[in-house]
């Protein structure tokens, strides 16, 4: 029975990281209505970054995030205003292949500048540190903290949306956005705004990805697929949907790697699957089903 705690505890964790992933995902597509094939590849752009920082300098890589965050959300918020903007319209098609393009830019750049080699953040005593919760019942402090920092991130964005003229601005940009331009409201701003916010999570997720495991160039698709399959179970535009997404994927690729080794990422693929066949518009849609 412990270890059958410890199992829902540890996927409970890796949900939030995969909320990370998912909420900048969620953003630019409740937003701009725009999937950003790169989104993955981002991530792990903003975890190299930060390495290429911290080996050097032996900086912390909590102080690094105060570096990178900026960095990757002025990134952008140029890439939004220069490109992505101009692909925006009623065919999904030109930016999901722009996007495309950026992230095998980023993947081979990334090859050429630092290899294949697998690497990683150095985090010290927390990546062993842990709180013992009871008789054999124990959670690692760092993906505690990742999950505390998912939920601080959600919950300002939910402010932000409810409770800021910056909010109602992503509201109406997102509902109707020749009207939004009609009442005087910069559509191009916002969606880089948009953007920033959503390069400045994912680069969150980056790296505290980096510091809980070994990463590499190419491990951009995956990070993008368990984002996409957190937002989809959630539920498109539902910003705590992707929490509960995050959840459900994490919790289910640790009851398959409690089951059998090998089957820890195909238990995720089939929880979505499952979600989808009961929920097709997922468990918190915007709207209502009909």
């Amino acid at each position: 029975m412990t270890e059958w705690i410890n199992t829902l505890l540890q996927g409970l964790l890796l949900g939030g990281l995969y909320a990370l992933f998912a909420t900048g995902l969620a953003l630019s597509f409740g937003v701009m209505r725009m999937i950003n094939i790169a989104h993955g590849d981002f991530a792990i752009l903003a975890a190299f970054a930060a390495i290429a920082v911290v080996q050097p300098l032996g900086w912390n890589p909590f102080v690094v995030l105060f570096l990178i965050v900026p960095l990757m959300g002025g990134l952008g918020y140029v890439l939004q205003r220069v490109v992505l903007n101009r692909t925006l319209g009623q065919d999904i098609l030109p930016p999901l292949l722009v996007t495309f393009g950026f992230s095998i830019i980023i993947q081979n750049l990334l090859l050429v500048l630092f290899s294949a080699d697998t690497r990683s953040l150095p985090a010290g005593d927390l990546a062993t540190a842990s709180l013992n919760l009871g008789t054999e019942v124990a959670v690692g402090v760092l993906p505690l903290l990742t999950f505390a920092v998912a939920l601080a991130v959600l919950g300002g964005l939910q402010w932000l949306f409810s409770a800021t003229a910056l909010g109602r601005a992503f509201r109406a940009a997102s509902d109707d956005r020749e009207a939004a331009q009609l009442m005087g409201i910069d559509n191009r701003h916002i969606y880089g705004l948009a953007m920033a916010a959503a390069m400045a999570i994912v680069a969150v997720a980056g790296v505290f990805l980096a510091m809980r495991t070994n990463i590499s160039p190419a491990d951009g698709p995956l990070r993008l697929l368990y984002a996409f399959e957190a937002v989809i179970i959630g539920g498109l535009g539902s910003i705590w949907g992707t929490l509960a997404g995050g959840i459900i994927l994490g919790v289910a690729q640790s009851i398959g790697l409690k089951a059998d080794p090998g089957w820890g990422i195909l238990a995720g693929h089939l929880a979505f699957l499952a979600v989808l066949v009961v929920r097709p518009n997922g468990l918190f849609p915007r709207t209502r089903d009909r």
